[in-house]
């Protein structure tokens, strides 16, 4: 656990040691990697270059608001009670489902608005939404956030570093659950999925995205289980739960719907082989 990468011997006037943090080095880390695999797989695909780009700055900066927004909204009576917390939001990742989900929905009226086929460029960014949470929940990680419950296997993660506890409230000194590296392999094995099967079967423009979003909102829900940091809850359920169990079925019913329109009807199937 380092969530100090490194300080500098030097300070600035009013802002003190300029200090680098391993979250803040691997959170800018995971936008990149994600942005790089997305231009790559859209110049194989013959998209506009330019406006994928454009798109993945829109993605970046929408999923920081969209993280921090939840956050705000999952522990708002706490930023109520004491309103000086607001300004953790500035050092904090958020909650990624609400990154996700403002993401998407300002790349969709992007991807509208300057005429990129829709389906097709969401597949394109899926894998790299995987690959940068990987790398990103390593930076949770390494800062001791979105800590587990504690535990008696042999696998537990014991954190030590007073600053981690001052900065997030991490739990010292007892075994806990590493739910940050369940999610990262989680979501490792979702990207290996995703680019694994993406050209098998029948593929289907919107069927990566989707497969993701279904992926992840299964691997989630259960992580969710045996994390034990503050998320806020809907009922029983954590608030990325609850959005799960809304993602999920939403998922499978694109998928059904996506796959079906793609498939030609049998009259269309019997010419082309009569022909």
């Amino acid at each position: 656990m380092h969530p100090i990468l490194f300080s500098l011997p030097w300070s600035l006037p009013r802002f003190g040691p300029i200090t680098v943090y391993t979250y803040g080095v691997l959170l800018a880390a995971a936008y990149l990697l994600g942005l790089q695999l997305a231009m790559v797989r859209a110049r194989k695909r013959n998209l506009d270059a330019t406006r994928v780009m454009d798109l993945g700055i829109y993605i970046i900066i929408s999923a920081l608001i969209g993280a921090k927004l939840l956050l705000l909204v999952t522990d708002f009576q706490t930023f109520r009670n004491n309103p000086a917390e607001l300004f953790s939001l500035f050092r904090s990742g958020g909650v990624f489902y609400g990154g996700l989900i403002l993401a998407v929905a300002v790349a969709l009226v992007y991807i509208r608005r300057v005429g990129l086929p829709l389906w097709a460029t969401t597949d394109v960014f899926a894998p790299g939404i995987a690959l940068g949470h990987v790398v990103g929940r390593f930076g949770c990680f390494f800062a001791g956030c979105c800590w587990g419950k504690p535990t008696t296997l042999p696998w537990g993660i014991t954190f030590t570093d007073p600053f981690a506890a001052a900065n997030v409230g991490t739990p010292l000194n007892q075994s806990l659950h590493p739910t940050q590296l369940y999610e990262a392999g989680a979501e490792f094995l979702i990207l290996a999925l995703l680019l694994g099967t993406e050209q098998k079967g029948k593929p289907f423009a919107g069927r990566t995205f989707w497969l993701y979003m279904l992926l992840y909102a299964v691997s989630r829900f259960i992580i969710e289980f045996f994390r034990d940091d503050p998320r806020g809850m809907v009922g029983v359920l954590s608030t990325s739960q609850f959005i799960s169990v809304i993602l999920a079925p939403l998922a499978v019913g694109m998928l059904v719907y996506l796959g079906r329109q793609a498939a030609p009807a049998p009259g269309q199937r019997s010419r082309k082989k009569a022909a």
